[in-house]
């Protein structure tokens, strides 16, 4: 795969976030010609800064709610693949602010995609969405890429619309179109893990902060069950398919899942008790458990994904067993905490996962 990255010219909107930093350094060390799109790095600190990524992409600070602004900066760059990872993350955030919620990872979407329309050079067009898209009915089994959209809270609703706005695009403007080079997918990932999330109401987040600070760790929901993965797995999904749409164009122009095997689905609990086996911290206060009251930010229990299209059709298999990627997630923060090199750290975790098989 790193051959096919070599010089390609890549867009990537949200780059200084959690995942779009990952993705940002993975296509740096792959040869790419790595432009992005974001408002300031959203947590303080944060792995765009930590790991220095500054040094590895070509930044615009921009709001996706901008239009003019964001079709101005991707014509300026004429890239061959974009990914659109910018977004309001967060479910206890999007009661907060509904409309901003809905303007940026709905309309966001929409201008993403306008812009591409006047973008000659693109070939290749990822939309990065959320397994909240889906209409959760706390079905054991997983949902497939053809369910409904729907979502409980503004949040979930927001990523369900912003599918829907994909796929009347890609209809009405792409692959309805014989004529056009473009492909344009949506891929729909867990709860993903690792080093250098920083943001507000994540679990691992949570449990480094309750250290920093000599605090006990509370968690939501601990019975609810995620499909929990590290950060690299999905975005190993994401390039392939940017991959794909370059070369096949309209024959990959869907929407796909990533997500673990049912093994690797686990409760709150179970994954808060195993981070803090990892971390080997004998002084961490036990966990204590908080159950949220029935209300706003009281998210679903179960929630899997049906990875088996990704599995037939891309030949792609999750790589890495939930504790390794919980060892390595120990492993980077513990490096944060020592204060070591992350640029480094991060990128001997990105050779580490390509040597697996």
């Amino acid at each position: 795969m790193a051959n096919f990255w070599r010089d390609k010219r890549v867009f990537i909107t949200g780059h200084t976030g959690f995942k779009g930093s990952w993705l940002t350094l993975w296509l740096h060390l792959m040869g790419a010609k790595v432009s992005g799109y974001s408002l300031p790095a959203p947590t303080s600190p944060s792995l765009f800064h930590l790991a220095r990524l500054h040094n590895c992409v070509q930044t615009t600070t921009g709001d996706v709610r901008d239009p003019k602004h964001l079709a101005e900066t991707m014509a300026a760059v004429q890239p061959d693949v974009v990914f659109h990872l910018a977004g309001q993350p967060q479910i206890e955030h999007s009661y907060l602010t509904p409309l901003d919620t809905f303007a940026t990872n709905v309309m966001g979407t929409a201008h993403l995609l306008e812009a591409v329309r006047s973008t000659p050079s693109v070939r290749a067009v990822v939309v990065v969405s959320s397994n909240k898209c889906y209409e959760n009915r706390e079905w054991l089994w997983g949902y497939r890429e053809d369910d409904p959209m729907g979502g409980h809270d503004p949040f979930s609703s927001s990523k369900g619309a912003a599918e829907l706005v994909t796929a009347a695009y890609r209809r009405s403007f792409f692959s309805a179109d014989p004529d056009s080079p473009v492909g344009v997918a949506s891929v729909r990932t867990g709860n993903v893990i690792g080093g250098g999330d920083f943001a507000a109401d994540r679990l691992i987040p949570d449990f480094i902060r309750a250290l920093e600070t000599d605090q006990p760790v509370t968690i939501r929901q601990p019975h609810a069950v995620r499909p929990w993965q590290f950060v690299l797995e999905p975005l190993s999904g994401y390039l392939q398919i940017g991959k794909m749409l370059y070369e096949h164009g309209a024959s990959y122009a869907e929407a796909w899942n990533f997500g673990p095997t049912d093994t690797d689905l686990q409760t709150v609990s179970q994954l808060c008790a195993t981070f803090n086996h990892s971390l080997q911290k004998n002084d961490v206060e036990p966990v204590e458990v908080r159950l949220e009251q029935a209300g706003a930010t009281l998210s679903e229990a179960v929630l899997r994904l049906d990875t088996s299209k990704a599995r037939q059709r891309l030949d792609w298999i999750p790589r890495m067993e939930l504790y390794t990627a919980l060892e390595l997630t120990a492993q980077w923060y513990a490096g944060y905490l020592n204060n070591e090199d992350l640029r480094a750290l991060s990128e001997n975790q990105i050779a580490f996962y390509q040597s697996l098989t």
